[in-house]
């Protein structure tokens, strides 16, 4: 069974398996303890009844401290395994280990948000919020795929088939800070055949006017109201 004592002495393993170095997971773990003790207070169960015993008492389950609780939601997060496997890893079953992240994947969410680490998903609020930091404004867009199950329908397996992956896969759009490298924008998800530029311009991204951005191949064309944009050319020498 992964947990959080044995796994933090392997921090390739724990990077690889949570996508958090240790240090990262420690400055995560107050925030996600208060959003859950908001959530679920020490004086009541978890379907929001009156404990009639301490907090603690019983048997103890397998996600019982806050730690463990964290590690469980940010392996799914990280690898998205199947639910069977992922109760296995946690030695739990597979409805229970669906109960938990029903319960755990909303908590991790408010503690990023009070974190102010979560991405901004609305693209006519962007500028806006950029404009109230003080930090850089030079941005990196890209397009990123993740692999999904196929569909049953004909007609979804063509749209979500990546003829660069190929496999079938979601996409997303992304904007990160060249300088703090953090995810400062994330669109909304769109079937992998979608081509980078037409999600972009769907989006219709608000940017700070002072902005500069960098761009690859795949967003020819694509130049937004900033300050400047940047886009590496081929080199013909070794093409030729």
């Amino acid at each position: 069974m992964l947990t959080y004592n044995k796994l933090k002495k392997n921090r390739r393993q724990f990077l690889a398996l949570t996508g958090q170095t240790v240090k990262e997971f420690k400055q995560l773990l107050p925030a996600f303890t208060q959003a859950y003790e908001q959530k679920y207070p020490p004086t009541k169960t978890r379907t929001g009844k009156k404990r009639k015993r301490k907090n603690g008492g019983g048997r103890t389950g397998n996600l019982s401290g806050a730690e463990q609780k964290l590690l469980f939601v940010l392996v799914y997060q990280k690898t998205y395994p199947v639910q069977v496997v992922l109760g296995a890893l946690f030695d739990l079953s597979q409805p229970r280990a669906n109960e938990w992240l029903q319960a755990l994947l909303p908590i991790l969410q408010q503690a990023l948000d009070d974190l102010d680490a979560l991405p901004e998903r609305k693209p006519r609020q962007f500028a806006r919020n950029k404009k109230r930091k003080s930090e850089s404004k030079e941005f990196i867009i890209d397009g990123t795929e993740r692999r999904r199950q196929r569909p049953k329908s004909q007609k979804k397996q063509a749209l979500h088939y990546s003829g660069k992956k190929k496999v079938h896969t979601d996409k997303n759009v992304v904007l990160v800070n060249a300088k703090t490298k953090r995810v400062d924008y994330l669109s909304q998800t769109y079937a992998g055949k979608t081509h980078d530029k037409k999600i972009a311009d769907n989006e219709q991204i608000s940017y700070p006017r002072e902005a500069t951005l960098h761009k690859d191949t795949g967003f020819q064309g694509y130049e937004p109201r900033v300050q400047k944009t940047y886009q590496p050319k081929k080199n013909l020498a070794k093409a030729s």
